[in-house]
């Protein structure tokens, strides 16, 4: 089965600046893999509709749920409400319905989906060996974010950030408070964080359990795009961190570990590539 979410799109609202403004709503879809096509394909799961809502990514948890990031950039008031699916790590089981013993699912008025809330925009999800599972989270100018997502945790936005507006000033007096959760990763300025993977394998043995997160730019430099490599610990505390392929001057979209064991990157350009990173042949 294959799954997969996008923005379906609502009707145009009325007055709207700018003009012919839409509505959209996250949307999970599902259907089979038939040799080359998808048959079957079904619609598992729907939020409320939206004006503020970006994108969404998905990965399956070892405790065979399935996670769902939801952004809330411009609606950010509904990051911290649990009764909208924005700006939030909704957690499904594989038919769509919301995944028992979700830690909202009694609350009155809450979304039984969600799983934790205070998120911005999140371009990447993925499930370390442990069992942990990561999202990376944009900032609006400063303070994008590699978060550890707990059960029923409050990440803050858009009250507590370490980010700017695109004018230079504070969002916050304060980055984070009492209740709030640090990011277990943070890049100020913004590397514009995508894709993410945590590699596994055995040919590159200096890399292993090591973190991998796509960049689109650093800062608001066009054409400074990488490739992020982070050092945790067995505690997923940052012990350093590299920047690769930034010397192709590319946005990176996403990050995957191949069944070769190498990673493969895809790039977002008008002549975007697949790159595979293999060891070099002594």
């Amino acid at each position: 089965l294959v799954y997969f979410s996008y923005n379906k799109l609502g009707d145009v609202i009325p007055d709207s600046n700018p003009p012919g403004r839409r509505q959209s709503a996250i949307t999970v879809q599902r259907g089979k893999l038939s040799g080359a096509a998808l048959t079957n394909v079904e619609e598992i799961f729907t939020g409320e509709w939206s004006t503020g809502s970006s994108g969404s990514r998905l990965a399956f948890g070892t405790d065979g749920f399935l996670y769902v990031s939801t952004g809330a950039p411009f609606g950010a008031a509904t990051a911290r409400d649990p009764s909208s699916v924005y700006g939030k790590i909704l957690r499904l089981r594989d038919d769509g319905k919301p995944a028992p013993g979700n830690p909202f699912a009694t609350k009155a008025g809450a979304r039984p989906e969600v799983f934790t809330m205070g998120h911005r925009d999140q371009l990447g999800l993925t499930v370390h060996p442990s069992g942990a599972v990561l999202a990376a989270e944009h900032g609006p100018n400063g303070g994008d974010e590699v978060n550890l997502i707990l059960a029923g945790k409050d990440y803050g936005w858009p009250t507590w950030t370490y980010g700017r507006n695109y004018d230079g000033t504070r969002m916050s007096s304060l980055p984070v408070t009492e209740g709030i959760e640090q990011p277990l990763v943070l890049w100020v300025p913004s590397i514009a964080p995508t894709g993410l993977t945590v590699y596994t394998g055995d040919k590159i043995p200096a890399w292993k359990n090591n973190l991998f997160v796509g960049s689109a730019r650093r800062g608001e430099i066009p054409r400074t795009g990488g490739l992020e490599r982070v050092v945790l610990n067995d505690k997923l505390e940052e012990i350093r961190r590299e920047r690769l392929l930034d010397t192709l001057h590319q946005r990176i979209r996403d990050v995957r570990q191949g069944p070769d064991g190498l990673l493969y990157v895809i790039t977002d350009e008008d002549d975007g590539a697949l790159l595979r990173i293999e060891p070099i042949a002594l």
